[in-house]
C-alpha cells in the first residue's frame, strides 16, 4: 500500500468510527479531498484509489486541474475558497459545486455565467466569527441569502458551509451551524448539505450533522514547497 493509500484508508476509518459514535451511517457522509497546491498527478492517483470528490480553494488551480483531468468524467470538483465575482464564470466552468456563496452579487454572477442547462450546486457560506471581514454571511442573514439563491434558476441550493473559528471549541461552533442549517432547510427542504469539518475537527462536525467533510493534508500529505 502506498503512503497516499494508507493515509486515505486511515482517514476513512476514522470518519466511519466518528459516524458510528454519533449514531450515523458513514455512507451518508461525503469525504472531499482538498488538493490545494498539489499537482494534478496527485488527483489522478487519488482517483485511482476511488476518490470521486475533490476540492480546491483557488480558481486558477481549480481550472487548471479540471482541464488537465477532464477525461475523469466521474470526478466531482468542489470550489471551497473565497470567490471573486469577476472569476464566477471560470469557477462555474470548472466546478460542480460551490461551497462559498456569501453574497447576492456572487450568486448573481454565478447564475449569469450559466451557458447551458446544467444546474450548479451551491451552498451558503456562514461566518461563525465576529469578524465581518471573514468569508461568509452572518448567521442571521442566511435565510435571506438562501431565498435570493432560490430566485436564480441555474443554481441549486444544497445547504450551508462554514469553517470553525480558531478561538471556539469546534463542537460549539458546529452546533450553531446546525441551527442555521435547520433554518435554511425550512426555506428549502431539499437543502440538506452541511459542509463542515476539516482535518482537525471532522469528528465534531460529524457529531453535529455534517454531510460533507473537507480533508486536505491528512490525506494528501504536506503541501509542496511553492518556492
Amino acid at each position: 500500500m502506498t503512503d497516499l493509500a494508507a493515509r486515505l484508508s486511515a482517514i476513512d476509518s476514522r470518519i466511519a468510527d466518528a459516524a458510528h459514535r454519533a449514531g450515523r451511517d458513514p455512507a451518508d457522509i461525503t469525504r472531499i479531498v482538498v488538493t490545494k497546491f498539489h499537482p494534478a498527478s496527485l488527483v489522478r492517483e487519488l482517483h485511482a484509489l476511488g476518490v470521486r470528490e475533490a476540492g480546491e480553494n483557488r480558481q486558477q488551480e481549480l481550472s487548471a486541474k479540471q482541464g488537465e483531468l477532464a477525461e475523469l468524467t466521474d470526478l466531482r470538483w468542489h470550489f471551497i475558497g473565497q470567490a471573486q465575482t469577476n472569476k464566477a464564470g471560470a469557477i462555474r466552468r470548472s466546478a460542480d459545486a460551490v461551497h462559498s456563496v456569501d453574497r447576492d452579487r456572487l450568486a448573481d454572477a454565478l447564475h449569469r455565467a450559466a451557458d447551458d442547462d446544467q444546474l450548479l450546486d451551491v451552498l451558503v457560506q456562514i461566518n461563525l466569527t465576529d469578524d465581518a471581514g471573514r468569508g461568509g454571511v452572518a448567521p442571521g442573514d442566511a435565510e435571506t441569502l438562501a431565498e435570493h439563491v432560490l430566485t436564480l434558476p441555474s443554481l441549486r441550493l444544497r445547504g450551508v458551509m462554514a469553517v470553525a473559528p480558531l478561538d471556539e471549541e469546534p463542537a460549539s461552533a458546529f452546533a450553531r451551524l446546525r441551527d442555521v442549517a435547520d433554518r435554511v432547510r425550512a426555506v428549502e427542504p431539499s437543502a440538506t448539505w452541511i459542509s463542515a469539518g476539516m482535518t482537525g475537527d471532522y469528528a465534531e462536525a460529524i457529531a453535529a450533522g455534517a454531510t460533507h467533510l473537507r480533508i486536505g493534508s491528512a490525506i494528501t500529505g504536506p503541501r509542496p514547497d511553492r518556492g
